[in-house]
């Protein structure tokens, strides 16, 4: 069975800016830590890439593309236990490629980020046997105010 919970939230938005040389990935698990973000999502972002490192379907280990790339689509999930991101870049003819975004995906010009924080809800990483990863847990937290006593 997978772990779902069906709830009505509200939905805080987040929006900032990234600058040349900083880390995608790291700077939203940042963002996610430093404001206590119990459950978010990606609701929009665009910008440039001077490097992206990238795991595509059904591989162990990132690839390490180095080029200037516009983010075409950033889409997950955010939780102060993990980040479940996926990412599509075009390079400069427009070929696109996508993947599961991994430490090393540097800023060129911007990022310009969108971030919604799903009020009542919790997120957490768990390892599911049965894939091998950490997959997405969610808890309705109705009324408590700090999601680290659910777990």
């Amino acid at each position: 069975m997978v772990d779902s919970v069906l709830a009505a939230t509200a939905l805080t938005p987040y929006c900032w800016r990234l600058s040349p040389g900083d880390d995608l990935k790291q700077s939203l698990q940042a963002f996610t830590e430093s404001h206590a973000i119990a459950a978010g999502c990606i609701l929009t972002t665009v910008g440039s890439l001077q490097q992206a490192s990238l795991r595509f379907a059904g591989q162990e280990q990132a690839t390490l593309l180095t080029d200037h790339f516009e983010i075409v689509s950033l889409v997950g999930t955010l939780a102060q236990s993990g980040l479940h991101l996926h990412m599509a870049i075009a390079d400069s003819q427009g070929r696109t490629l996508g993947g599961h975004v991994m430490p090393g995906c540097l800023i060129y010009t911007t990022a310009e980020i969108v971030v919604g924080a799903l009020s009542g809800l919790a997120f957490q990483r768990r390892l599911d046997d049965r894939t091998g990863y950490r997959e997405l847990a969610i808890a309705d937290l109705g009324d408590r105010i700090d999601p680290s006593t659910y777990w």
